[in-house]
């Protein structure tokens, strides 16, 4: 029962600080990547991520669109901002409650994910490694094709999705 509450409270905070960050994110009628929002449980944590949704439009994405090796503002316009409700383990190493803007690197087998503390701003054109809060390596997969690019969180993982790409970022409760 304790469990329970404790879960609620968590996941009603994550939608309490959600909303203050999601304040950053226009009106998107005007824009061809439009805003995308994804809340839930993964792990035991309460996690809200808010991005631009790009669509493929037949593009070669990895190594083309988006290049490897160079950071990514990981979606359109705005950083992608993942809000995290309680402290967490994320691939298995610790990160604190708070809003960050979540870059990547991409690279053919392996994906630096970036968690940077400054959570509100525009693409990747300011970003600041000396904000960086937690880097961690994940490996990408493959998945049905995904036109508009898409977050889901699937058990105790947010996972990326576009293209035919899946990237799942690991995250539960220390």
């Amino acid at each position: 029962m304790m469990n329970l509450s404790v879960r609620t409270l968590l996941i009603g905070a994550s939608i309490l600080v959600a909303g203050v960050a999601s304040a950053q994110r226009d009106d998107d009628s005007g824009r061809a990547s439009k805003n995308g929002r994804t809340e839930g449980d993964s792990g035991g944590v309460g996690v809200v991520v808010e991005y631009g949704r790009p669509n493929v439009k037949g593009r070669d994405l990895w190594g083309g669109l988006v290049p490897y090796g160079k950071v990514w503002r990981t979606g359109a316009d705005e950083a992608t901002t993942l809000t995290l409700a309680a402290d967490a383990m994320v691939e298995d190493e610790s990160l604190s409650a708070g809003s960050y803007a979540l870059f990547t690197i991409p690279g053919e087998d392996e994906w630096t994910v970036i968690f940077n503390r400054t959570a509100e701003q525009w693409g990747a054109f300011n970003y600041d490694p000396g904000e960086d809060a937690l880097r961690v390596t994940v490996t990408p997969g493959s998945g049905e094709h995904v036109e508009s690019m898409d977050f889901v969180i699937e058990g105790d993982a947010v996972v990326l999705r576009w293209g035919e790409l899946t990237l799942p970022l690991r995250i539960s409760a220390p």
